[in-house]
């Protein structure tokens, strides 16, 4: 796909239902697993199915992102020809540095999209976690002729309240082609959910998003695919594998839950295509004589003396003797002392936690303490 396809990433997505957790990043650089970013994994599919040339186009707090991606010598894209390429706000002729929606933003990136050889254009968000191929999905877009095809996976039941964020629901026809298409729908709608994936030729992105910013018009979805549904040839394309979604705070949880089920890791690691992430040369994590530790995944340097249970830990977290830590998520460089209890917790970095302090949530409602705090 390297000579046809090229890779745009919205790394402009915002939902305040996320909370403390974006208040100095995007949604795409959350931490996840115990040592990726959300980005990470769409970035990587582009990567295993041949894609180099990419842009990630964010909107705002993105100086994280930029941190995590750098060069991108790790997804092997430190390329003198295309290459990984990260396009922020700007004030230009052609933009005022101040994106409001997915078409505003993908219009500030007019200058790449036209210098792009490539004749296709692969559009993704960076809310989504998954691991899969996208080379059935472009042989599918050419055997269909299909001007628009969206990859989706298959969700039952009825998501509420903030995990309607961006819930946009399909109906296709016997052919694939869809009919019909929802955001935000209630209970009962079509079980075909969006996964933020567009394969475009670019010559038609181009001509869509200029027909649509000359109507002020926002959303890709809502306002440019879905108002030319009898016009256009818009194809589905399942994904049959895991999907975890970011759009709540429970939501980002039970994600990190998930990294523990056996099926989900198998999914998403040893499906023989890789996940790159940025590399830090970090030592193994110490173990003390009293530590218990129970289904957790614990990333490198961390420094455990206490227990354990169903936990995401992520590098350099430190966790003091007679601690207990149970259902969590800690992310990088926190410090837990001795004689504490947690469970049911989101850490954000660099947390310290005093001795024997008590903090308890639910997997519905977890406790969310912001990066630096101190409690």
């Amino acid at each position: 796909m390297r000579k046809e396809v090229f890779g745009i990433i919205y790394a402009g997505e915002e939902n305040m239902d996320l909370r403390e957790l974006i208040n100095k990043r995007s949604v795409g650089a959350l931490p996840v697993g115990g040592r990726y970013r959300v980005i990470d994994f769409v970035l990587s599919n582009m990567v295993n199915s041949g894609i180099r040339n990419i842009a990630v186009v964010p909107r705002k707090k993105y100086h994280s992102m930029m941190d995590h991606l750098g060069s991108g010598k790790e997804w092997d894209l430190n390329r003198k020809s295309d290459g990984l390429f990260i396009l922020p706000p700007y004030d230009s002729e052609e933009n005022h540095g101040n994106y409001r929606g997915m078409v505003d933003t993908l219009n500030g990136a007019a200058s790449y999209l036209r210098s792009a050889s490539q004749k296709y254009c692969l559009l993704s968000g960076a809310h989504t976690v998954y691991n899969d191929s996208y080379r059935a999905m472009f042989q599918r877009h050419i055997a269909t002729g299909a001007d628009i095809t969206m990859m989706y996976n298959v969700e039952e039941g009825d998501a509420s309240g903030a995990d309607r964020y961006e819930d946009l629901r399909l109906a296709t026809d016997s052919d694939g082609r869809i009919v019909d298409m929802k955001i935000r729908a209630a209970a009962g709608t079509y079980n075909k959910m969006s996964m933020g994936i567009y394969l475009i030729k670019k010559d038609l992105l181009q001509y869509l998003l200029d027909d649509a910013a000359s109507r002020s018009q926002l959303s890709l979805a809502a306002d440019v695919i879905m108002n030319n549904l009898g016009s256009l040839k818009v194809y589905g394309f399942e994904h049959k594998g895991y999907v975890g979604r970011l759009r709540s705070v429970s939501s980002y949880y039970k994600l990190n839950m998930d990294f523990l089920r056996p099926e989900v890791q198998q999914d998403l690691f040893y499906s023989g295509r890789n996940v790159y992430t940025k590399i830090k040369d970090e030592p193994p994590t110490k173990y003390g004589a009293d530590a218990v530790i129970k289904n957790s995944l614990i990333g490198s340097g961390c420094e455990i003396d206490g227990t354990v249970e169903n936990c995401v830990i992520f590098r350099g977290v430190k966790i003091a003797k007679g601690t207990v830590v149970k259902d969590s998520v800690i992310m990088q460089s926190s410090e837990i002392y001795s004689n504490s209890r947690l469970a049911n917790v989101i850490l954000d970095k660099k947390v310290t936690v005093r001795p024997n302090t008590t903090l308890a949530g639910s997997r519905e409602y977890p406790v969310i303490i912001p990066k630096g705090a101190n409690v």
